[in-house]
């Protein structure tokens, strides 16, 4: 300890004369520190001065960003304005009564959790981590990249990856962790809203999703969710995205997140970086909202990596991390306080956050390195020569041997040694509905996004055009048998590759899934299920547009029944190839390699589909077994020359006809038997389940998580999302 002191002694000698508390002039930036005591126990500002004669009052526009500040003469002394915290903006004045949320207490305490690979030099991501939260509080954990923020906010969620290793105990309300669904909520970091939705639409399928009993009883649910993150602005407006030039900022974005688990009524709230990706304003914004949600008596845990000054105030208690240790948890000022008596008091003109980070930061020393590098040239840069690493050991002695760790050690003691009222679930709703939802949830976007599906509509009918011009005036001679099997191969085969244009619609609807999932909003089952009755209207519609332009453009044979089998066929062989996409982007869940492996796959079904050499003539080991098996296209193809040329006859000369199975008997394998055509219409239906059940089992037990292929080929990008 003595070494550790010494090593800290030039950071102290150069920042406590300019940052102790005698030397510093009162302003409002003025950070005042607790005198060590009980857990809890409010600042005292004894030897405080009065503030000058101006007071902040700060005014948020209910569902806006936009801040105003206004000054009014006569303020209080800084002990009337704020006895437990920095001064904060006041929260925004509802005109209704705010609904009361029941929270809950949560405990932890020598909490570790390992993660094999995670860690360079160590599996241990979060290292002995104790800690408490009280209804009605904001507890934030706070800490550099890489410190095991987000970790520790999934242990104690509950949420960890099955890669993960948990050891220590946590608590909800004095008993060991079992949170039922829909006592808590969990945000994570990036989610995935809806944008052809508006707020009100894609919170009210949520709720649809999450709660069960009437749809008329949901509404209000709804509407207390849009209150609570002050979205009432925006409740009727478009969510937006990639479609649509102007939608919701990513501030509001952000708030229709969180309102989605609030229709849940959770009793806890975990949120992985609030404040991601945001603006001063909307972060400010952001905070005060959720602030608003912890009077209402629900229990906030998030986490953070930076923040203002004004946000900083607004914080109950702070657990900072960094390399996995735990350097303090206790109230905001009183941490200002541990440092202080570490010898890294918080300099006047900066925030505490941005000097928590500067001290625990090892990326700071490569600047040592490089300022000391330049000190030749461009003088003295003392002032950032702190050495991380022996702040971090500072900092957790420190705090080990301090009054707030063993005031937290006392309050985990009482939260823990009497059983408190266990967490109840509300109940979900049944499959049935998620299913009925999830259709016409699905359809209502289908309806919307034209650029996916009006736009893809579009494109079928003209290569419809296309190919039924290039292929038109065939008439029905012997001749002509040979043409109008490349019309049909072509119609079937680009047509099927065109397929590609819903790739992107494929992608979000599995990303939508996978953050439903992940809060038990919905499951494989019903996801496919929603998805394939939403897409059979929009296949029969497109089967049924682009099948009549072809079939009287080539002059196929002109009866009602034979044209109703030409457009069953083609739509079956739209729902195979739908099938066939939805496990292509399942598997890779990225575009890029969605569509190489997508056209490719096309590419070698179309080259062993019969046309270019028949399907009896391919080479056994590869082309005919399996892939001409596998290939759809062989049997869409088969069904329909069957349907167009069995049971017809062609005349050779004046004396003699041949069947039109003797027509296309060097040409293309078909079968001579007249309900042939009907077995290869099942063999579709029957492809199109197969790649259905495929994709069920990647989405329900996760393979495609653990795909070695998958792995290597996104490993760059993995690595960038890791923390």
């Amino acid at each position: 300890m003595e070494e550790i002191q010494s090593q800290s002694d030039p950071y102290r000698s150069s920042s406590s004369s300019a940052s102790s508390p005698a030397s510093r002039v009162p302003s409002s930036n003025f950070f005042y520190l607790r005198k060590p005591g009980a857990f809890r126990q409010p600042i005292s500002f004894e030897d405080s001065p009065v503030w000058d004669e101006t007071d902040i009052e700060v005014k948020v526009d209910e569902g806006g960003d936009s801040i105003h500040a206004a000054t009014t003469p006569h303020s209080p002394s800084l002990s009337k304005i704020n006895s437990g915290s920095l001064p904060s903006p006041r929260l925004p004045e509802e005109t209704g009564v705010t609904r009361k949320i029941l929270g809950a207490s949560i405990a932890w305490k020598d909490l570790t959790v390992t993660i094999k690979g995670k860690r360079k030099y160590s599996d241990k991501v979060v290292k002995s981590s104790h800690g408490c939260t009280l209804p009605g509080t904001m507890t934030v954990i706070m800490g550099p990249a890489k410190s095991g923020k987000s970790t520790l906010l999934r242990a104690l969620a509950g949420r960890l990856p099955d890669s993960a290793r948990m050891y220590g105990e946590v608590f909800v309300n004095g008993t060991k962790m079992h949170m039922p669904y829909g006592s808590y909520g969990y945000v994570d970091r990036e989610t995935t809203l809806i944008g052809s939705l508006t707020v009100r639409e894609f919170l009210y399928y949520s709720a649809l999703l999450q709660l069960p009993g009437f749809f008329c009883q949901k509404r209000s649910v709804v509407e207390d969710a849009i209150d609570a993150m002050s979205l009432g602005d925006y409740a009727n407006n478009l969510i937006g995205g990639h479609c649509y030039m102007k939608g919701l900022r990513s501030g509001e974005r952000r708030r229709v997140s969180i309102a989605r688990e609030l229709v849940m009524g959770p009793h806890i709230l975990f949120i992985d970086e609030p404040l991601y990706r945001l603006d001063s304003v909307s972060a400010l914004l952001m905070m005060v909202t959720l602030k608003k949600l912890a009077n209402s008596g629900c229990t906030l845990i998030f986490t953070i990596y930076q923040s203002s000054t004004e946000v900083f105030g607004l914080f109950d208690r702070i657990c900072l991390l960094s390399n996995g240790k735990t350097l303090f948890f206790g109230e905001t000022l009183a941490c200002l306080q541990h440092f202080s008596n570490a010898g890294f008091p918080c300099p006047i003109m900066q925030s505490p956050s941005d000097h928590f980070l500067r001290a625990i930061n090892t990326e700071f020393d490569r600047i040592i390195a490089m300022c000391k590098s330049w000190q030749d040239d461009h003088g003295d840069l003392s002032s950032v020569s702190m050495d991380t690493a022996v702040a971090i050991r500072t900092l957790e002695a420190t705090y080990r041997s301090s009054a707030d760790a063993a005031a937290v050690e006392s309050m985990i003691m009482k939260l823990t040694e009497k059983e408190g009222p266990y967490l109840k679930s509300k109940g979900m709703a049944g499959n049935a509905t998620r299913v009925a939802v999830l259709t016409w949830r699905s359809l209502l976007i289908m309806s919307r996004e034209w650029r996916y599906y009006w736009l893809r509509l579009i494109l079928y009918m003209l290569l419809a055009v296309c190919i039924g011009t290039v292929f038109s005036g065939l008439g029905h001679s012997l001749s002509s048998v040979m043409t109008r099997v490349a019309a049909i191969f072509v119609f079937v085969s680009f047509t099927s590759l065109l397929g590609v244009a819903s790739l992107p619609a494929q992608l979000k609807e599995i990303k939508i899934y996978t953050c439903e999932e992940s809060n038990q909003h919905s499951g494989a089952f019903v996801f496919l299920l929603g998805q394939l009755f939403a897409s059979i209207p929009f296949l029969f519609l497109i089967s049924i547009s682009s099948s009549l332009v072809f079939y009287f453009l080539i002059g196929l044979r002109n009866e009602f029944s034979l044209l109703m089998y030409f457009v069953l066929n083609f739509f079956a062989c739209l729902l195979v190839n739908e099938g066939l996409l939805l496990l292509i982007a399942s598997i890779w869940q990225n575009i890029f390699w969605s569509i190489l492996s997508f056209v490719f796959i096309h590419v070698i079904m179309m080259l062993s589909a019969g046309f270019f050499r028949i399907r009896s003539a391919l080479p056994g080991p590869v082309w005919m077994y399996p892939i001409s098996y596998i290939a759809f296209h062989t049997y869409s193809i088969q069904g329909l020359l069957e349907n167009e040329y069995v049971g017809t006859s062609f005349a050779v000369g004046q004396v003699r006809n041949i069947s039109g199975y003797e027509a296309l008997e060097n040409i293309y394998d078909i079968s001579d038997y007249r309900n042939a055509k009907w077995k290869n219409l099942l063999v579709l239906f029957l492809m199109a389940v197969a790649y259905k059940v495929v994709v069920f089992i990647l989405l329900k037990f996760c393979i495609w998580k653990n795909l070695s292929v998958r792995k290597l080929f996104l490993c760059n990008q993995n690595s960038m999302n890791r923390r």
